[in-house]
């Protein structure tokens, strides 16, 4: 019996486009077989992408997949990989590998085939179908009901999907007496901070139940709000980690199963990335991806000087190139003029495509019909703006990207449809103003240690947060401190703790009433709100949905 060398090709993919999907398999396949690999295992559901969501009750749309992965089998005999054991994901229909009960046989199941030969040789559903957070498998897919040990160069690998490990029991409990040497794991698993430890320790257990080092492999890359980090790791069954992979970026893992008896021997390991650096890359993996797959090529966005534009200007920067951002300052009467004076000297760093539009000929011509004042006068400068980025979009063809970030979401505090909330993508969405701050220091502090100039320039870092439309104004003359707002914010809406609960732990019940009130009357807003990466345990969106039409208030 010889050693077996095991590839984990974190790829990224896009959903629907089996083609293209197709083509990557093959591609990283051929990098495998160059680099030795006896069987190279490829995330979940790679050939259609994922998640695919209501794509799966198309007969139409599984039948491509299936077509897909046929000629996929051929293409890599023909390519001269037909020893090559390739294990991928994809859409399947129970009963292709099943003694199913007539009546679910072709309902689609998350589906993990072996490719060898040309031929499939092994095709596995997975069992546990995740229904909560961002996940709506139950509603679209069916469970399999058996385990899959495969044979590859006369060494025992059991094969499971994404959640078969997250929940005790079912397939992974059923291997015992299979007798495995490795277990395989194809993952969609989505980003969010501090998942990555999650992941490792809950391999390990699973690690430990087999009596078998454990391969875990990840999708990479931005699949709409959803962002995929890739760290495909090997631990064994102590909880030692043989093996990792780099996050956000493609890679191929490799890793050499020994002979049986030998003990198992260390391979490449990927440095774990600072907490900052983590949900910075996270965000830009997200915007690269959600701009790329949807056939743009570059983004618009309203640089006020303020934090909110200046850090999603250089996340923008960084996911697609500086001379790809075209930031556009809107002054009013209002606007400082060392808010003029930051925005041009960001775009100058950033090397972005700046521009200058005064709003007040566009402001007075609606005045001249509405002659509105007070919060009306105010919401009308911030629609103006709105108004301009997309009909630049509709003449140019760009990106609109909103710098809104999660507070502000969280609360309201944004005028719907202006400059901050109006677009395609929100690259800021699931990041509180505190994290904000955060971020645009340390991007600033890294360029610093690679000797570049920072991005940011520091007084929008350091200057009170403004919305400047009207004189004097200040984020604080309506909500309470950041740093206040965000604690009490991520116990209300990411902890789900009740107005008793944020009293009980010392929080002041004015304080409190004002923020709860804030949050329950800005449902409506968020329903609205454009897309942005997921990058905490709660995000808006696909993690939280609540009623917008809703009379309970917290007693």
């Amino acid at each position: 019996m010889t050693s077996l060398r095991i590839a984990l090709a974190q790829i990224d993919t896009c959903v629907g486009d089996v083609d293209g999907n197709a083509e990557a398999v093959l591609a990283w396949s051929r990098r495998a077989a160059d680099a030795g690999a006896d069987l190279v295992v490829f995330p979940e559901m790679t050939l259609t992408g994922y998640p695919i969501e209501d794509l799966a009750l198309r007969a139409s749309f599984r039948r491509g997949a299936e077509a897909a992965l046929q000629r996929t089998a051929t293409a890599l005999v023909d390519a001269g990989l037909g020893e090559l054991a390739v294990l991928l994901g994809t859409v399947g229909e129970h009963g292709e590998s099943d003694a199913a009960a007539p009546d679910d046989r072709g309902l689609p199941t998350n589906q993990a085939v072996l490719l060898q030969h040309g031929q499939v040789r092994s095709r596995y559903d997975k069992h546990h179908l995740p229904n909560y957070g961002v996940f709506d498998e139950f509603r679209i897919f069916t469970s399999g009901d058996r385990t899959c040990v495969v044979d590859v160069r006369g060494r025992r690998v059991g094969v499971v999907v994404c959640e078969d490990i997250w929940q005790d029991g079912g397939p992974v409990a059923q291997m015992d007496e299979n007798d495995v040497e490795l277990l395989v794991v194809l993952n969609g698993s989505p980003y969010e901070e501090g998942k990555g430890h999650v992941r490792a320790e809950l391999a390990a257990r699973r690690a430990r139940e087999v009596d078998a080092p454990v391969a875990y492999v990840n999708l990479v890359g931005g699949q709409d709000d959803l962002v995929f980090d890739g760290g495909s790791f090997v631990v064994a069954t102590d909880g030692t980690l043989l093996a990792s992979a780099p996050q956000f970026v493609e890679h191929l893992l490799l890793w050499d199963l020994p002979d049986a008896g030998s003990p198992l021997v260390p391979g490449e390991l990927a440095p774990p990335l600072h907490a900052d650096e983590e949900v910075y890359r996270a965000i830009v993996t997200g915007l690269a991806g959600y701009v790329r797959k949807n056939g743009f090529r570059s983004v618009l966005l309203g640089l006020s000087g303020g934090i909110d534009s200046a850090l999603t200007a250089a996340i923008a920067a960084d996911a697609i190139g500086g001379a790809n951002v075209v930031g556009v300052s809107m002054p009013s009467s209002f606007s400082s003029e060392h808010s003029k004076d930051d925005a041009a000297e960001l775009a100058k760093r950033l090397g972005a495509d700046y521009r200058v539009q005064p709003i007040a000929p566009v402001v007075d011509a609606f005045q001249e019909h509405l002659a509105l004042e007070g919060v009306a006068e105010e919401n009308l400068q911030a629609r103006v703006r709105g108004v301009i980025l997309m009909a630049i979009s509709n003449r140019e063809g760009h990106l609109v990207i909103a710098p809104g970030n999660k507070s502000e979401l969280a609360t309201g505090y944004a005028t719907i449809y202006d400059a901050g909330s109006i677009g395609g993508f929100a690259p800021l969405k699931d990041v509180d103003k505190s994290r904000v701050w955060a971020l645009a220091r340390w991007r600033n502090a890294a360029a610093a240690a690679a000797g570049e100039q920072p991005p940011i320039p520091e007084s929008s870092i350091t200057k009170p947060p403004s919305a400047e439309l009207r004189p004097g104004q200040l984020d604080q003359d309506s909500l309470p401190p950041y740093d206040l707002l965000d604690e009490v914010l991520d116990a209300y809406v990411e902890h789900a703790e009740g107005r008793a609960e944020l009293l009980a732990r010392g929080f002041d019940p004015a304080v409190v009433d004002k923020v709860v009130t804030l949050v329950d009357r800005a449902e409506w807003k968020r329903r609205q709100y454009p897309l942005g990466p997921k990058v905490t345990a709660l995000a808006f969106g696909r993690d939280r949905r609540l009623p917008v039409t809703n009379r309970w208030r917290e007693p």
